[in-house]
């Protein structure tokens, strides 16, 4: 029983002491007046009895009420209700006010606190003071106490006749029972009747269980207040300990939010500052740094502005406010959005139905008393989800004398699966939470609902979850347990109170509030006492139990763990490897280590691996051999790796004793645990985790200690009714040991309690000597200790480094000085090992009661047992040294090149992924064949890697990498850890433009200074300081780099001495000196190393330009240049020149005028145009000195000469530089009358002028044309400020059809309509409609340029992109196909988008787009110059790719050398400066002009497979050598640098048997004899074929040379080495079993596909050699082979009366698209070229003709065969036709053949044999036709039409019905035509 009330007070306001204004509180009765022993009285009752402050008041209030709390130091709360009444305020009170009075009317008129009612009553300037009634109780019952106080003041205003002494006893002197109605006896004892002696009556009912708040309908009222959002933000932020503040104007409001914010938390309590209601005068307590809930009225509210971390909820306005610093962690998913939804449900029931088109009638909703408790409820059920299964995590230190209790917070996070959740994380370190276990955690207790529901309730709660309606009816009955709670006997509730009458306030009352009788009121409290003393006391009986666990926990969303999903077949993988270990089996247990690896990222995995090793331990030890105590320490590291510094998942927990168990012997008398190799690890230095394990061990030893006794009962009996006793957790152990302990002896309790304790004890030594084995390092000398405890950086902790056998030495480095102990500076080991047990042990020692003796007794120890440890390490130490080191793979040599010499041998180096998939093992499945361990070696020629993969399961695989010295684009160095034993290393990554990438980290052993070695050896060889340092000059030569071979001292003297004649003669002559931009050559040979000759100016003078007098070759030429003269005759370009007939250079010079070009010699000396080769094309008409004149207008000198010359319309190519500013402009601008005073500059653009015109009437249809020739060639919409060219835009993004259609010419008005393939008509039908000569110029240079008034030519205006636009964008394509690190998101996706982002496609695409305009318009007849940047770069790819579309004999390998040598050689592409060959060139870096061209000949190889007589692989190949400097070919910038050298024709008579070839063409010519390898099976080609690709970037492919990898052997362009050992005969097996298969297993990125699986012709052609080698025959040679194959081939087709077809492959060739059919097309308004853009559309059939309509030639036909009759095919397609009587439907190729009047049909469209004819003269009718039986089912009906003749009727039926009507109407308009 309890007291209802301790205290009355009156309190009335008095003057303040300091005098100012404000007046206080001051109490004038108190009754009792002497305290309760039990519970003294509280002080400041005064300041909470008026909060706002107490203040004189102009009119009288209506008395308020309101319950205030005070928490006292012992955290009791005392609830003080304050009843506030206001009286006349006497004399002395009003003196206090009237020197503040003008201030008060201030406030009054400005609406401050004191506001004047209008209808204040009594004198004017009669002021009112406040006067209190407080009732001070422990127990919270508001209700009764504002009815008691209500009679009371009641009883004074209406002047009852009853005593209130009386009342006032009587209320003090009532007791009511405490809590549990449930456990009493009867009705009367739960509910107590009181009556105050004033004829009323109060029932106070107690609630049921004590532990369950009382709410009432604050909660209700909270959630109306704020909303369900802000109210579980509030709850978030009290749990998770921050400062919540409530404003509201009343203070009831107040402490209703305080205590329903209080009841939410349940079942845990706020421990905290809780203060519903603030005085104004403790404002100042809003500021203290401890977390609070408190309540402040709304008008202090500006004092709270300025509080930054408290979070304000505003109770009138409806708002919590959550300033910007503070984070609320919100409530863990799921639970958060459940408990929302739920939460709306019972707030708002309608919610539901609100979108119903029926709703049902409206339910009655819950009374607030009812929805309260539905609210607690749903909080009540979040509370059990979120902790359910803690009863798991507690830890039993101590049972007796009293249960001492730990809660494993990470265990309980790692299993609920909310290690990362914040929430959960901050409330379990809260102080609420740590009472809950203390409180809750005892095993032996009263239990309440919650233990119920988290016991019993979970499984419901979780099978609920997705039923709503279910979760509510859950909600209603908590609700109702709650709602019973608090009003047990609700019939019971019957009030009877008086209370004033309306308005008394405002009566006048008789007197003031009298002075009160203390005697008489003394003399009833201690009566009642006296008669309460007689009583026998009541003793609260708990009915105690032991408390339910419940189910175990489970994780609060099962979430997938992704990647690492452990399948029971990993599990089986880590258990096989553990039972290899220790069988022995090593090589087994290695096979597996990297799946278990990977498996051990997951936590099943880690813990069967544990459970696994404790099998392996035999009486806590386990000695295992060398390897396998490293395998089980690396696999021990592996696991934990990934624990944290918590060891959620008890990982460590679980290691902890097996580290102490598995040992080595490293001598007699030494064992190494496994401890000292798994020391680097967070956990270790953790003290939590070390608590938690101490805690966790104790528990185990005293649950023991109580099931000893146990085990000697029988307890066969008793296993019916108990359960089997090992199975009783420690919880129901203590359990039943409390039950027991009241009725235990006096000297047994005290026993138990010593044991208990020693136990506690004696684990405390345990675990100082555990954690002194994880602490100490081995080698504990250098004074280094754990690094920091936070886990210094991840790199570290994620180490696997201890492995290696020379364990020691590696583990004692590793370490780090920083350490988690506070004073690590001193780096004394033993003393911070010592300063950190101590401290856990003072922890865990106080914590579990351990009596103060032997916490000494520990003290002393510790350093013992520390130091003991270390001298123990110091022998380990001293032994593990001597173990032999691990057995590194040996380094594996390079093969290398006759000639390649290593220059820097090996470095132990591990090549890492680069980012390309394959190599990795990625998306391509494969082994991981990266990381390898190995070795880099430099070698004159190449870097190359070779070593194994660090992936034990890829096996005995050698992974090769390499790339040329030369191609190296750039370095870059970096950290990394190295894969193996995860140390951090220097990395170096070098990346090649042959899209190769070393990314390679250093090994140890590898010093800085060795790296840094190879890094700058790499440079020198990279950039030589001078050409013959590459590797093509010293190849083969014995000298070093650096000096100059003598040998090739005399090369070309005649030239030297010519040139320095020709210049002195010049020097007399020269009139006027013009001097260009001259570049310096290098001093020739024999002058290196020596003081330049007095003559060495004439040297470089060589650019200076001479007169042309002395060039023309007037006489006979002296002997020394008839020489240079003979030697350049046989230079490619001239055999070229001849076959073209360009002309011919005989001995005399004599030259046949009829011819309209001729070669000049003019250039011979490289004296006009340093980078053009020495003979050149030019017009018959012009003289050789006017060439001097005309080059001057040219960038570089490179005036235009002529390259080819089209054999059928004998329009020539033009190539030249771009012009300079002043010629173009002098060219054009000049008006038609040259003025008088005309300079030097326009007499050269008169030249140029002329040198144009020249070249226009050297073309035989154009000499005699006349009349305007105009051009209008691009689609209109394009025509911008340049004219009609506008159209070939720079950017390439606009390819649509306008630019694609615009980019093609045509004449005007053509006077025959194209033949009916798209094929241009007869060359006699063009008239000279169009310009003869179009000049392709770069827009920029052609600004301002009118065209030329005759318009004999025209400017081409086109944007084209730099060099360094190239370099850029070849940069990012590097990067995107060698990407160097993983890519963020896997998958092809990011791929394309970095090869966008390159526009390398763009570019190849602008390039071929540019080159088929040049084609077409030199197929029209008309001649085209390209004149573009210096004419050596996009000039060169241009005219290069004309001709290799225009002319078949360029794409054999003799044509395409002829056109390298002519074009890219001769014509001087600069390969040195734009290769970046040597030092001067290393600032503008690698531009790969030459690799861009090959690519677009790789895009048309592509798209006309049978076009090319070189393989793919040619390409590659060309495209490899062009940048390793292997060969000379590709070495200097033009011939006039390679005569310099001598190299030009050092090949001649030099070439000694077996010289390693130094040009790139004898190499190919040399390997093309052994092997097909350059050669294309599949070449047929059509002789007249010009080739017309496509050129849309979605026609494009990435070139796979840039994507391709072979690791096995590296790059397979170097043949010699590329050629593996030869796989070895099948042989049979020595068991007698079958030969082994000689399947081969071949991996992407490792192999050569093409190696491994050759195509059949290869293979035909090997097995053909191996038999003739076999049979003793010297094997022929392949192309003999082939060729005799093929010829044979022909002669069967002769046989059978077909056709020739000059490939094995018709009949396997797929149909490919021949060209894109050019056509001339007659246009409404001037003359359009069009192009058909497919190849599907024909001119000759209506504009809707169907695809079957445009098959239409015989050159669409990708096949290679001539008709036996040459046929005329006006419309040809498939068609099904039915055949004769009985006959089966057939599809057939019909061709209709106007000229013949024929139908006539084919088994196949490649078929040249006719299958049968339809005379058209016989057809009577063409008619729809229908299906009958056996006809295609999938075709429509209308597909079918009959052809009726006068002798049967043909069945025909077409693909589809436009095409059926396609070919009704042609067959109609043929008959019609006849």
């Amino acid at each position: 029983m309890a007291r209802l009330a301790d205290y009355f007070v009156l309190v009335a306001f008095g003057p303040h002491p300091r005098g100012s204004g404000e007046g206080q509180g001051q109490i004038l009765q108190r009754f009792p007046e002497k305290d309760w022993e039990d519970n003294p009285f509280p002080q400041g009752i005064e300041l909470f009895c008026q909060p706002s402050g107490w203040q004189l008041c102009p009119e009288r209030n209506p008395p308020t009420f309101f319950v205030a709390v005070l928490t006292d130091i012992n955290s009791e709360r005392h609830y003080c209700a304050c009843l506030t009444f206001w009286e006349p305020a006497e004399p002395t009170q009003e003196a206090v006010c009237t020197e503040d009075a003008t201030e008060r009317e201030e406030e009054a008129d400005e609406g401050g606190p004191a506001q004047l009612s209008p209808a204040t009553p009594g004198p004017p300037g009669q002021l009112f003071a406040p006067k209190t009634l407080v009732l001070v109780s422990r127990l919270d019952h508001a209700e009764v106490f504002r009815n008691s106080l209500g009679l009371i003041y009641t009883i004074h205003v209406e002047g009852l006749n009853v005593g209130l002494e009386n009342v006032i006893g009587n209320l003090l002197s009532c007791v009511i029972p405490l809590a549990g109605g449930s456990q009493l006896d009867s009705v009367e004892d739960g509910v107590r009747t009181i009556s105050l002696g004033a004829g009323d009556r109060q029932v106070i009912q107690t609630p049921l269980a004590d532990s369950l708040p009382v709410s009432r309908c604050s909660v209700a009222l909270l959630f109306r207040q704020l909303g369900i959002t802000n109210v579980l933000s509030l709850f978030c932020a009290a749990l998770t300990e921050h400062k919540v503040l409530f404003l509201s104007r009343s203070y009831q409001r107040l402490s209703d939010a305080c205590r329903g914010l209080l009841a939410l938390l349940f079942p845990l309590r706020y421990s905290f500052t809780y203060v519903p209601i603030l005085p104004a005068q403790l404002l100042e307590v809003l500021s203290t740094p401890t977390p609070f809930i408190i309540g402040v009225n709304a008008a202090f509210q500006a004092e709270t502005q300025e509080l930054l971390d408290v979070i304000i909820a505003d109770l009138d306005g409806g708002t919590v406010t959550v300033p910007e610093c503070v984070h609320i962690p919100p409530l863990p998913e799921p639970l958060q959005s459940q408990t929302h939804s739920v939460l709306s449900m019972v707030l708002d029931p309608e919610l539901e139905l609100a979108d119903l088109a029926f709703p049902p009638p409206s339910t009655n909703a819950s009374s607030l008393k009812m929805q309260d408790k539905e609210l607690r409820a749903v909080f009540l059920r979040l509370f059990a989800q979120l902790l359910q299964g803690y009863r798991w995590c507690l830890h039993m230190v101590r049972i007796h004398p009293e249960p001492v209790i730990r809660f494993h917070k990470a265990a309980f996070l790692g299993q609920r699966g909310l290690v990362e959740d914040d929430f959960l994380m901050k409330v379990l370190e809260g102080m609420a939470f740590a009472g809950f276990v203390s409180e809750r955690g005892v095993p032996y207790r009263a239990t309440d609902l919650f233990d119920e529901l988290v016991a019993h309730e979970v499984a419901r709660m979780r099978a609920d979850e997705n039923h709503p309606q279910r979760v509510l009816r859950h909600v209603k009955e908590l609700a109702e347990q709650l709602y019973k709670n608090e009003n047990p006997y609700p019939a019971v509730a019957m009030h009877k109170v008086q209370r004033p009458g309306e308005a008394s306030h405002l009566r006048r009352a008789p007197r003031p509030f009298p002075r009160l009788d203390d005697g008489m009121v003394q003399w009833i409290v201690d009566q009642a006492a006296a008669k309460m003393q007689g009583a026998p006391p009541a003793v609260k009986a708990e009915r105690r139990t032991t408390v339910p666990s419940g189910p175990p926990m489970t994780a609060i969303l099962e979430r997938s763990s992704g990647l690492h999903g452990n399948s029971a077949r990993r599990l089986e993988v880590v258990r096989n490897c553990i039972s290899y270990v220790f069988e022995g089996k090593m090589l087994e247990a290695k096979k597996l280590l990297p799946a278990v690896l990977r498996a051990l990222k997951g936590r099943a995995a880690r813990r069967c691996l544990t459970q696994e090793l404790h099998l392996h331990v035999q009486q806590n030890r386990a000695v295992l051999d060398h390897q396998q105590f490293d395998f089980v320490v690396r696999v021990m590291n592996c696991c934990l790796q990934d624990c944290t510094s918590l060891d959620e998942h008890g990982i460590a927990a679980a290691l902890l004793p097996l580290v102490t168990a598995f040992c080595r012997k490293l001598s007699p008398g030494v064992t190494q645990f496994a401890y000292s190799c798994v020391q680097e690890h967070v956990v270790w230095s953790t003290p939590q985790f070390w608590e938690a394990m101490f805690y966790g061990d104790v528990q185990t030893h005293i649950r023991a200690l109580y099931l000893e006794p146990a085990e000697d009962r029988d307890h066969v009996q008793v296993g019916d009714v108990l359960a089997p006793e090992d199975e009783r957790s420690a919880l129901d152990v203590a359990s039943e040991q409390r039950r027991l302990w009241p009725t235990l002896s006096r000297e047994k309790q005290q026993e138990l309690v010593q044991k208990e304790e020693s136990t506690v004890f004696s684990q405390a030594i345990h675990y100082a000597s555990r954690m002194s084995y994880l602490l100490l390092p081995l080698d504990s000398s250098r004074g280094r200790l754990l690094r920091e405890r936070a886990g210094l950086g991840d790199l570290e902790s994620a180490s696997n480094s201890l492995v290696t056998n020379s364990m020691a030495g590696s583990v004692a480095e590793s370490y780090d000085t920083e350490s988690g102990f506070e004073d690590a500076e001193t780096c004394d080991v033993a003393g911070a090992v010592v300063r950190f047990i101590n401290r856990f042990v003072d922890k865990v020692c106080t914590e579990s009661g351990v009596t103060s003796d032997h916490l000494k007794g520990l003290h002393v120890m510790v350093p013992d047992i520390v130091q003991m440890h270390i001298e123990t390490l110091e022998a380990v130490h001293r032994e593990s040294k001597r173990l032999p080191p691990i057995q590194k793979p040996k380094l594996l040599r390079p093969r290398l090149l006759p000639g390649e010499e290593c220059v820097l041998d090996g470095l132990r180096v591990y090549l890492l992924p680069d980012g390309r998939e394959e190599g990795a093992g990625g998306s391509g499945g494969g082994p991981a064949l990266l990381p390898a361990e190995g070795a880099v070696f430099l070698t004159t020629y190449r870097v190359i890697f070779t070593g194994l993969p660090t992936d034990p399961l890829v096996g005995e695989q050698v992974v090769v990498r390499s790339f040329p010295v030369a191609a190296l684009t750039k370095e870059k160095r970096f950290n990394v850890q190295t894969p193996v034993d995860q140390l951090l290393q220097d990395g170096l990554q070098l990346r090649s433009c042959t899209f190769q990438l070393l990314k390679m980290a250093f090994d140890e052993e590898v010093g800085s200074d060795s790296a840094e070695l190879f890094r700058k050896q790499l440079h020198k060889l990279r950039y030589p300081p001078d050409i013959r340092g590459t590797f093509a000059f010293t190849l083969g030569s014995t000298h070093t780099p650096g000096r100059p071979p003598r040998a090739t001292k005399d090369k070309g003297p005649s030239l030297r001495t010519l040139s320095r004649n020709l210049v002195k003669n010049a020097k007399k002559t020269i009139g006027r000196q013009y001097v260009t931009r001259k570049k310096y050559s290098p001093p020739s040979w024999e002058h290196r190393g020596q003081p330049p000759p007095e003559d060495q100016e004439d040297e470089i003078s060589v650019s200076e330009e001479l007169e042309p007098s002395t060039l023309t070759p007037s006489s006979a030429l002296k002997p020394s240049d008839r020489m240079t003269m003979s030697s350049l005759v046989e230079r490619a370009c001239c055999r070229d020149y001849q076959r073209l007939g360009l002309g011919t250079l005989s001995s005399s010079l004599s030259r046949a005028k009829s011819e309209p070009f001729r070669i000049s010699p003019v250039n011979r000396m490289y004296a006009i145009c340093r980078s053009y080769p020495g003979l050149l094309i030019v017009p018959q008409s012009v003289q050789d000195n006017a060439l001097q004149r005309v080059s001057r207008c040219y960038r570089q000198n490179r005036f235009p000469v002529v390259c080819w010359r089209s054999g059928r319309s004998k329009a020539v190519l033009l190539r030249s530089g771009g012009l300079h500013g002043k010629g173009v402009v002098g060219l054009f601008k000049a008006q038609n009358a040259p003025s008088p005073g005309q300079s030097q500059a326009d007499s050269s653009s008169l030249e140029q002028e002329k040198y144009l015109q020249a070249v226009v009437s050297s073309m035989p249809r154009f000499a005699d044309a006349s009349g305007r020739n105009t051009l209008s060639g691009f689609s209109s919409a394009h025509v911008g400020s340049h004219g009609k060219w506008s159209s070939v835009r720079a950017s390439g993004r606009s390819s649509g059809l306008g630019v694609d259609v615009g980019s093609r010419l045509a004449g005007r008005d053509m006077l025959s309509p194209p033949q009916a393939n798209g094929a241009p008509p007869d060359p006699g039908f063009l008239q000279p409609q169009r310009a003869a000569l179009y000049i392709i110029g770069d827009k920029a240079q052609l600004k301002g340029v009118r065209p030329d008034p005759l318009q004999q030519w025209e400017l081409v205006p086109i944007e084209v992109f730099e060099a360094r636009q190239v370099k850029a964008s070849f940069k990012k394509l590097l990067k995107a196909c060698v990407p160097g690190c993983p890519a963020a998101e896997p998958g092809p996706a990011s791929f394309l988008r970095s090869l966008e982002d390159s526009e390398w496609l763009t570019q190849i695409h602008k390039l071929l787009q540019v080159s088929v305009l040049v084609v077409e318009l030199l197929d029209s007849g008309s001649s085209v110059l390209v004149s573009l940047e210096d004419g050596w770069d996009i000039t060169t790819q241009v005219v290069s790719l004309v001709q290799l579309l225009s002319d078949p004999f360029y794409r054999t390998l003799e044509g395409f050398r002829l056109l390298v040598e002519k074009e890219w050689l001769s014509f001087g592409h600069r390969f040195s400066h734009r290769g970046a060959h040597t030092l001067a060139g290393q600032s503008s870096g690698f531009t790969p002009v030459f690799l861009q061209f090959l690519d677009c000949v790789h895009q048309v190889h592509l798209q006309f497979p049978m076009e090319f007589e070189f393989s793919p692989f040619y390409l590659k190949f060309l495209g490899y050598h062009h940048a390793s400097r292997r060969f000379r070919t590709f070495l200097l910038d033009s011939d006039y640098e390679r005569i310099e050298l001598g190299l030009l024709y050092e090949e001649k008579g030099e070439r000694r048997g077996q010289q390693a070839c130094r040009s790139v063409w004898e190499y190919v010519d040399r390997l093309s004899k052994r092997t097909p390898v350059f050669y294309n099976y599949m070449y047929a080609p059509e002789d007249t074929e010009v080739l017309r690709p496509y050129s849309n970037v979605s026609n494009l492919k990435v070139w796979d040379f840039y994507t391709e990898e072979t690791l096995a052997e590296g790059p397979p362009y170097d043949w010699e080495l590329a050629q593996g050992p030869p796989e070895p005969p099948e042989e049979e097996r020595p068991d007698g079993g079958a030969p082994q298969s000689r399947r081969r297993v071949v991996w992407p990125c490792y192999d050569s596909c093409p190696r491994a699986q050759p195509d059949a012709i290869s293979r035909l052609l090997e097995e053909l050699q191996r038999l003739e080698t076999e049979l003793g025959r010297p094997p022929e040679r392949w192309k003999d082979t082939w060729d005799r194959v093929k010829a044979a081939q022909r002669l069967e087709a002769r046989a059978d009366g077909r056709g020739t077809p000059s490939s094995l492959l018709v009949s396997s060739v797929p149909h490919h698209r021949r060209s894109l059919g050019v056509y001339l097309q007659e246009g409404p308004v001037g003359s359009t070229l069009s192009l058909s853009l497919d190849s599907d559309q024909s001119s000759g059939s209506t504009a809707s003709s169907s695809r079957q309509a445009a098959r239409c030639s015989t050159s669409t036909l990708y096949s290679q065969f001539q008709t036996a009759e040459s046929e005329n095919r006006s419309y040809e397609g498939t068609l099904y036709k039915k055949g004769a009587f009985m006959k089966p439907w057939k599809a057939r190729w019909f061709v209709l053949d106007k000229t013949k009047h024929q139908l006539r049909y084919y088994d196949h469209r490649v078929d040249t044999e006719c299958k049968g004819v339809i005379d058209l003269a016989e057809v009577e009718a063409v008619a729809p036709g229908t299906p009958t039986m056996g006809a295609p089912k999938t075709v429509d009906e209308k597909a079918f039409f009959d052809v009726k003749t006068m002798r049967r009727v043909y069945n025909f039926c077409a693909q589809d019905v436009p095409s059926a009507q396609q070919w009704v109407d042609q067959i109609q308009s043929c008959l019609s035509d006849a």
